[in-house]
């Protein structure tokens, strides 16, 4: 599980600076700078979870699976997203744009943690 935890949260920042990176090259900014924060790292960590998850619903259809992963994904990222809020230090605030909810979750990422959900299934279970 340690193993998986340093992973997933290695693997979640490089998805989030490839994500920011992307995002600002559409806003215009041709030096497509990522970014992330320390505090992500731990939260990324946690999707360690989906080894032991995936090992007792394998047998569910993938497009079961993707929706329950989205599903964890989010209620980890209101969660975490809540609490850090709390304390001041959320570093992401989706309150400027359609479908967010208290500005720690934006309801349009559902598709995208649909499929990271697969992706870090497939990535877990050739690594446990």
């Amino acid at each position: 599980m340690k193993h998986n935890f340093l992973l997933c949260g290695s693997l979640g920042w490089c998805l989030e600076i490839f994500w920011t990176g992307f995002h600002s090259l559409l806003a215009g900014q041709p030096t497509m700078m990522g970014k992330t924060s320390l505090l992500m790292f731990p939260i990324y960590g946690c999707a360690a979870v989906i080894a032991p998850v995936y090992r007792r619903i394998s047998f569910f259809p993938a497009a079961l699976r993707g929706c329950l992963y989205a599903a964890g994904i989010f209620l980890a990222e209101f969660s975490t997203g809540t609490l850090l809020k709390h304390f001041g230090i959320c570093p992401w605030d989706y309150s400027g744009t359609p479908y967010h909810v208290h500005g720690v979750i934006r309801l349009d990422y559902a598709p995208v943690w649909f499929a990271t959900g697969l992706i870090f299934e497939k990535i877990l279970s050739k690594s446990s």
